[in-house]
């Protein structure tokens, strides 16, 4: 793992999209996993463990090598970040199961919404009018992506907006740890209480994977240690306010994955929720950026 010093838009731009192709990539193995394309459907507890279990490998190994000193955790905002990144990724791996990749993804970019509504009565923030044009902005999006007729309404849509939820409570810990902690330290920590409180969990679901689905699970971990390592390396070298709408490439990928695993074509009501969605977190974060000229760069979530 590498933290650059200098800044670089375009290295961090490319590194962003790099870390959108694999975020993608966790979530159509996710799908494969659940709908039992090489053996029997296993769980999403299951497979929250597995993104847990490898990801924790690889870090393991990149912190022999590095040998980094833990520095005064904070283990309540450790311990809160982590649940709050576990239940996300579980309700998120859940929805991809059973709705397209684009529309859960789209669903997902709600996070910092959910964010900035919540830091008003945790953090204390006083949210203008503009930011709350966004968010509202937003939710209409998620809204057309519920499709919310008898004919076409997708319940299984709901777990991906309650990890959307959960994921911008998540944010709310992050906040509180960046800057405070180094990078490495807080991936090292939240992997391995991670995969603590996964591994409880999955007992009662567990079943024995195929070796396919051995293999899957081990390229679900790494590619999430992967794309956290570029997210934070892409944070080091420019503004969050310039690399943030970078990662919303995540739902090209994601559309495209879909597309050539399981023919899936998104169609119209898909790209125009997603468009919507998009185009509030976009006014979110360049209207917090201006608020905030000098906020500290956050790390990458769960």
């Amino acid at each position: 793992m590498f933290i650059a010093k200098t800044q670089n838009n375009a290295v961090a731009a490319a590194l962003i999209v790099l870390a959108a192709a694999f975020i993608a990539a966790t979530t159509l193995m996710a799908k494969m996993l659940g709908l039992g394309t090489f053996g029997e459907p296993l769980h999403a507890l299951q497979i929250t463990h597995g993104r847990f279990l490898f990801a924790f490998i690889g870090l393991s190994c990149a912190a022999a090598f590095l040998r980094p000193k833990i520095m005064q955790p904070r283990w309540r905002l450790h311990i809160s970040r982590t649940i709050c990144g576990w239940g996300g990724v579980t309700c998120m791996f859940a929805a991809v199961a059973y709705i397209p990749l684009a529309d859960a993804t789209a669903i997902s970019f709600l996070n910092p919404v959910f964010a900035m509504m919540l830091a008003i009565p945790l953090l204390g923030e006083k949210v203008g009018r503009v930011r709350w044009f966004a968010a509202v902005m937003a939710l209409v999006g998620a809204f057309i992506l519920l499709r919310p007729t008898p004919e076409s309404f997708q319940p299984a849509a709901l777990l991906a907006l309650t990890a959307a939820l959960v994921m911008g409570l998540e944010l709310i810990f992050m906040k509180k740890l960046t800057g405070r902690e180094s990078p490495f330290q807080i991936l090292l920590l939240n992997n391995t209480l991670g995969l603590i409180l996964s591994s409880a969990a999955v007992i009662a679901v567990w079943q024995m994977p195929s070796p396919a689905q051995w293999m899957i699970l081990a390229a679900l971990g790494i590619c999430m240690a992967i794309a956290q390592t570029c997210f934070i390396n892409a944070m080091a070298r420019a503004d969050a306010s310039f690399v943030a709408p970078f990662s919303y490439a995540t739902l090209i990928f994601a559309a495209l994955y879909d597309m050539l695993f399981f023919n899936v074509i998104p169609d119209v009501v898909t790209w125009i929720g997603a468009a919507i969605i998009i185009a509030g977190a976009v006014l979110l974060a360049l209207r917090e950026a201006r608020l905030k000229p000098q906020n500290p760069r956050p790390h990458t979530s769960a």
